[in-house]
């Protein structure tokens, strides 16, 4: 027995990356920590907002690698010259995995009030009419 494809359809031409996507998709974190939203702004906008109190925003990266937004958070809690007498809250790394379709962009991130709020933005490409020129040989 074979496993289906959509790439092995011959009316989707192109269209072996979107079986990748999705495995991605699948393997993008089950992890709860941080919670999150995410939001619609507009027709073309959204915002990822990440729950991160406790992360300074020098702890706190966002990168893009290949399609793939990555949010990492690291704590320097210093903890050598703390003594504490109950902790129950921890300070632990995290990294959340969101996949970009094409066109998407990250527009911007800010942090307020231990929130970490990511802006996207879809860039709409202009619809372009081609016309190829037939070769008689």
């Amino acid at each position: 027995m074979t496993k289906g494809s959509f790439g092995g359809h011959p009316f989707l031409l192109g269209f072996e990356q979107l079986e990748r996507l999705v495995e991605r998709t699948a393997k993008a974190g089950a992890d709860g920590y941080p919670p999150y939203n995410i939001e619609r702004l507009g027709e073309n906008d959204y915002r990822i907002t990440l729950a991160v109190a406790g992360f300074r925003d020098g702890e706190l990266q966002i990168t893009v690698e290949d399609r793939q937004l990555v949010i990492r958070g690291r704590q320097d809690d210093g903890e050598e010259t703390r003594v504490f007498l109950h902790r129950g809250i921890a300070a632990r790394q995290f990294q959340r995995s969101f996949v970009l379709a094409d066109g998407v962009e990250v527009a911007g991130a800010r942090l307020e009030n231990g929130l970490l709020h990511v802006d996207l933005r879809r860039v709409v490409p202009e619809p372009v009419v081609q016309t190829i020129r037939i070769v008689s040989v």
